[in-house]
This record gives C-alpha cells, sequence and structure tokens, in this order.
C-alpha cells in the first residue's frame, strides 16, 4: 500500500550492503517511526504514502533542531551527524517551495478563503487560511515558513 515506505525498506537493504552507517541508522530510525505511528491509537494500520510523508517531515525536522542545539552547545561532530540523517531523509520528502512560489500559494489560498467567506481575510481568519494553505502545499512547505507567509498575507 505505501510505496514510499517499500522504497525505505529497499534503500535500507542496499545501504546494509554497501556499509553506509549513517544512511542505515537514518532509515532504520524512519521506519521505526513509521512503525510506531502505525501501531499508536486504539488499532493497527498501515499507513498511506501521504502520512508516511508527514512522519518523514517530522523526523527531518527533529534532525534540523538537533543539529541547531547541538551547535548552539558547541557539539559540532553532532550537529554534523544529524545534518547528515537530515540529508538523508531529505531524499524522501518533495522539493521545498520557493519564496515567490510560497508567496503565489499563500495569495491564492487566501483569494478562495475570500471567495468563501465573501470578504478579505483577516487575522481572525488565520487558523481557516492556515488550513486551506497547508492542504494546498502538500508538505512542500515547512509549517513556520508557511505561517509566516500567511500572517504576512493577512496583515498587508
Amino acid at each position: 500500500m505505501a510505496e514510499l515506505k517499500d522504497r525505505l525498506r529497499a534503500d535500507l537493504s542496499t545501504a546494509i550492503k554497501s556499509r553506509s552507517a549513517v544512511t542505515v541508522a537514518t532509515l532504520r530510525m524512519a521506519l521505526t517511526a513509521i512503525t510506531t505511528e502505525e501501531v499508536s491509537g486504539t488499532e493497527a494500520r498501515e499507513l498511506s504514502d501521504d502520512e508516511v510523508l508527514a512522519v518523514l517531515v517530522r523526523e527531518a525536522k527533529k534532525r534540523r533542531e538537533a543539529a541547531d542545539v547541538f551547535t548552539a552547545a558547541g557539539r559540532d561532530e553532532l550537529a554534523t551527524r544529524e545534518r547528515a540523517e537530515g540529508e538523508v531523509l531529505d531524499h524522501y520528502l518533495p522539493a521545498q517551495l520557493s519564496d515567490d512560489q510560497l508567496r503565489a500559494l499563500v495569495t491564492e489560498t487566501v483569494e478562495d478563503v475570500a471567495g468563501q467567506l465573501g470578504k478579505r481575510p483577516g487575522l481572525g481568519q488565520l487558523g481557516l487560511v492556515m488550513k486551506a494553505a497547508k492542504a494546498r502545499s502538500a508538505n512542500r512547505a515547512e509549517g513556520s515558513r508557511l505561517a509566516a507567509a500567511v500572517l504576512a498575507a493577512l496583515k498587508s
């Protein structure tokens, strides 16, 4: 069902054969996070590709944040490892939107929400616009970038 999960497993097998320690550790961690997500809740289920992608986005974000914390603490060797793990995960994520593409997406979303509401949305409708923009971006923009762009569009 989840082609992305199958690709991760196949790439793990290849990484084991090529003895790429960072890739093996990262893919094992990602597959473990996916399995944990599958068995969480009241009933075990198989995740769709979109749900697997959401898990990978979350794990990649953890790696970036950990690298920043390690760098701030002066632990450059650990920061380098976290960045390397993040780069492995980035191969499975969709390309991120450029700033111009993000602004265009947010502008279109604000116009759509304005059409639904019958007026231009303000800061009071931030949640409504964010929900629509997040669905439209489909994991191609990090949440903080998306939120900043939506806030800028609503304030202007």
